[in-house]
């Protein structure tokens, strides 16, 4: 999975870039990066962790994302102001959005307005959705001449009809309703006011864990989490201890990081499998209603192309009976079949017969 980290200039992208890859990209109060990140984080799941302490394995492999941080937008300027070759291949987009206050450092606009932000930036994209799909017109305006293939026409239809008039309204086509076939058919231009997008308020430390705290409005394709990068920064440096008890102090249960893969997960659908033994225990990111031959197939594609049966069982249940043979002869070790939908948390072995 891949994420674009995006927003507005001093919003606190790359604080949390860093905070969410473990680096240690350059930040400065004053002056803006003009370059691109890219950096791997580990999925934070305590499931893994559980079976890596039951199997004490050779190698432990969690779930990784990663993150492309991308420089500060600059209004009006649409597909000038973003680096899209980086933003093209993400999954989904972390809208990082200034919600503190500082002297030092005044809001660009004169006041500080989350709503005003989200929806300054999707603009943005749109204005860049926008330049894309109007070239695309053009291109196949031209090739008429030579005579449109159904796909063709049936693309510029779909152009024409309702994605050039959705961005003409200043409508995220996240919010757009397609039939599957138009879904897939629009995926190729990987649009970016399509993707899922999550809003991370980041907010100062008086205000991180409270209640009070109004995210920007809901729509179709984003969810909203709490922030507060620098303290959270601060928080990552301390033991295990110390750090338990700061967020206890700051009014939170975990720190930032799992809350954001897992609202990433949750916004695309994504689950997690496992596969365990001596040599590795192992996590794999697939989306929720894959079947088990499908599963497969992201462990290796022989295994799905020779798929046979799944060997499944509950995590929780193979911590708590500490063997595979234990929950076999507990009844509760499954065969399932090709169709069998995956779900968040199966321990599966393929059978397979290639």
């Amino acid at each position: 999975m891949q994420v674009g980290i995006l927003g507005f200039a001093k919003a606190g992208k790359t604080t949390l870039f860093n905070l969410l890859t473990h680096s240690s990209r350059q930040t400065d109060k004053y002056a803006t990066s003009k370059k691109t990140h890219v950096g791997v984080a580990n999925v934070p799941d305590q499931r893994l962790v559980r079976l890596r302490d039951l199997y004490n394995p050779k190698k432990f492999t969690p779930a990784t994302v990663t993150f492309v941080d991308i420089p500060g937008v600059k209004k009006g300027e649409g597909a000038e102001s973003l680096d899209l070759p980086a933003l093209r291949d993400v999954d989904a987009l972390i809208h990082v959005v200034r919600a503190f206050e500082d002297p030092e450092l005044p809001h660009p606009d004169g006041s500080v307005d989350p709503q005003r932000d989200v929806e300054s930036l999707d603009l943005e994209l749109i204005l860049a959705d926008h330049e894309l799909v109007s070239r695309r017109l053009e291109r196949l305006e031209k090739s008429k001449k030579r005579g449109l293939t159904p796909d063709e026409t049936r693309e510029r239809e779909l152009l024409e009809t309702v994605i050039l008039p959705a961005l003409d309204s200043e409508t995220p086509l996240r919010e757009v309703e397609l039939e599957s076939e138009d879904e897939k058919r629009l995926r190729g231009f990987q649009l970016l006011s399509a993707k899922p997008m999550l809003v991370a308020l980041n907010v100062d430390e008086a205000r991180l864990g409270s209640d009070a705290v109004e995210t920007p409005d809901a729509a179709a394709g984003v969810a909203a989490v709490v922030i507060s990068a620098p303290i959270e920064a601060e928080v990552a440096e301390l033991g295990a201890g110390e750090q338990a008890e700061f967020l206890e102090d700051l009014g939170l249960e975990e720190p930032s990081v799992p809350r954001i893969i897992r609202a990433s997960y949750e916004l695309l659908g994504l689950i997690s499998f496992f596969t365990v033994g001596e040599d590795e225990v192992r996590a794999w990111t697939i989306r929720r209603g894959t079947t088990a031959r499908a599963a497969a197939g992201v462990i290796h594609s022989d295994l799905e192309r020779g798929f046979i049966r799944a060997e499944v069982v509950r995590w929780d249940d193979l911590v708590r009976l500490k063997s595979l043979a234990a929950c076999r002869d507990e009844g509760i070790l499954r065969l399932e079949g090709r169709d069998y939908v995956t779900r968040d948390g199966d321990i599966m072995h393929i059978r397979s017969g290639v």
